[in-house]
């Protein structure tokens, strides 16, 4: 008689499990076409990697810094960096050639479009910001203010397939094209 009530008490257990899961511990959907962002950078990667005079340098702290983020944080980190790009890289890179420009642009409309998607999560408490996403943060501005600001926004841009890559592996990408 006891094992029917184990079992009842062990899926109780596992349907509430799914239900947080499903709720409260849920990655935010980024609906957006990452393959249009990966090759627009692809296209520019070469020219913008050639302006960079520091290439023993990141900001981005290669891709260590990114790895030990815990999936709790992802959300915070990804809407952090994209403010990081939008508000200060995209910003600060002054670009006299009008494709690569262009390029740059669409980039930047995506990451907006991104942080729309995540401010939405926000909003429905599903991105949380604990202090391990905010030192992780903290250290890629670090980097970012130890360069001059040009060099710094080209030695960013230069390593936008990290965070692309990074992206691409920590959250569920669906294309909206």
């Amino acid at each position: 008689m006891k094992l029917p009530c184990v079992s009842l008490g062990l899926l109780g257990t596992i349907l509430m499990l799914c239900s947080v899961d499903n709720h409260g511990l849920r990655r935010c959907l980024i609906s957006t076409d990452m393959h249009h962002i990966e090759e627009s950078f692809q296209e520019i990667k070469r020219a913008i990697q050639a302006k960079d005079t520091f290439p023993n340098v990141t900001i981005l702290s290669t891709l260590e810094t990114l790895q030990i983020i815990k999936p709790l944080d992802v959300c915070c980190v990804t809407k952090n960096l994209l403010a990081f790009y939008v508000d200060r890289v995209f910003k600060d890179h002054q670009e006299p050639n009008p494709k690569i420009l262009r390029k740059i642009s669409s980039i930047a409309n995506s990451f907006l479009y991104m942080q729309k998607t995540l401010r939405q999560c926000q909003e429905q408490r599903q991105c949380h910001c604990r202090q391990e996403a905010t030192n992780v943060t903290r250290v890629i501005h670090d980097n970012y203010d130890q360069l001059e600001v040009r060099s710094a926004a080209v030695k960013s841009l230069g390593e936008l397939d990290i965070f692309l890559a990074w992206i691409a592996k920590n959250h569920e990408v669906t294309s909206s094209a």
